[in-house]
């Protein structure tokens, strides 16, 4: 790899890492749904008139809009509102390869090698780690909104590869405008249209920053970039940078947010950034088939806490 696109690939996760500073920002000036129903808004709109047409076929981009956007992004969005902080947040989230292996292994049946086991069994322990520290000094409910987050995540990504989309910024985009709707439609009912109309009203020029860092960054640069970095190198080559995405995550919050970062914490983020390191990269099985790469997820983190995308090692999106 060139060190421009080593550059490139260390700047998108540094920009899906620092997202979760940004959404915890953004969190101080949107309820949670809004914020997210917002993001989604921004993130659609103009982009959907510059991508072209769907390269696929709607039931995969509104399946994947519903699992992703307004599952898993509703319960991260309203987690972090709940007090997981957003350098744990990006840490933790991580744990959707465990989930998309054991998706993976039930729907697409995908074998897990030994070395991917080991992998799920260490990123949980660092999950474990995780966990006793956050409930020494944090609420179990927010943390454990954000595991179910992990496990929506990794059920999109499952979704994402039945749908084998070509172009990955293109399927972003179209997924984008799904979540939309229902996600105001939840706002208005849980939040209250008294509480969006005084946060819309109160827009200012930070929080208007934040949307655009959510939907435009993280989006369309941050997709755009790595579909292209994707479509240049192998998939393997390309994707232990987003094990960076954590390292980013948890630092930009430690210097613009005060969060701590305690011993236990680095010791989770450790077994979590090693296990999810060899249950992304270690080679899948497909049952009844011999070992290869075609089980091997390349992972695409980030986008306001993520989106995952697989891809052969030949390149472009699975």
């Amino acid at each position: 790899m060139r060190p421009a696109h080593l550059a490139l690939a260390v700047l998108v996760a540094a920009v899906w890492g620092v997202n979760f500073t940004v959404i915890e920002i953004g969190l101080g000036h949107f309820p949670p749904l809004l914020f997210s129903a917002l993001r989604f808004l921004v993130a659609a709109l103009p982009a959907v008139f510059l991508v072209g047409r769907p390269k696929v076929a709607w039931k995969w981009i509104v399946a994947v809009g519903l699992v992703l956007g307004v599952a898993k992004f509703g319960l991260l969005f309203v987690g972090m509102d709940a007090g997981m902080p957003a350098g744990l947040s990006s840490l933790v989230l991580q744990i959707q390869a465990v989930f998309t292996a054991g998706i993976a292994g039930v729907v697409l049946g995908e074998r897990p090698t030994r070395l991917r086991l080991v992998g799920m069994a260490v990123a949980l322990g660092g999950i474990a780690v995780a966990a006793a520290d956050e409930g020494a000094s944090g609420p179990l409910g927010a943390f454990a909104l954000v595991i179910a987050a992990a496990a929506c995540w990794g059920a999109s990504n499952v979704l994402t590869r039945k749908a084998s989309p070509p172009d990955a910024l293109n399927f972003m985009v179209w997924v984008s405008t799904v979540p939309v709707l229902p996600l105001l439609a939840l706002s208005l009912l849980t939040e209250g249209p008294s509480r969006d109309l005084a946060a819309l009203r109160a827009l200012d020029w930070q929080g208007a920053g934040t949307l655009v860092y959510v939907a435009w960054i993280t989006t369309v640069f941050g997709f755009g970039a790595w579909g292209w970095l994707l479509h240049r190198h192998p998939a393997s080559t390309v994707a232990p940078f987003s094990l960076l995405v954590p390292v980013f995550g948890m630092t930009s919050a430690a210097l613009f947010l005060a969060e701590p970062v305690t011993p236990l914490r680095w010791c989770a983020a450790a077994l979590l950034v090693g296990g999810v390191a060899l249950t992304s990269l270690a080679p899948g099985r497909r049952a009844g088939g011999s070992g290869g790469t075609g089980g091997t997820p390349a992972v695409v983190a980030g986008v306001t806490g993520g989106a995952v995308v697989g891809a052969r090692d030949g390149g472009g999106a699975v």
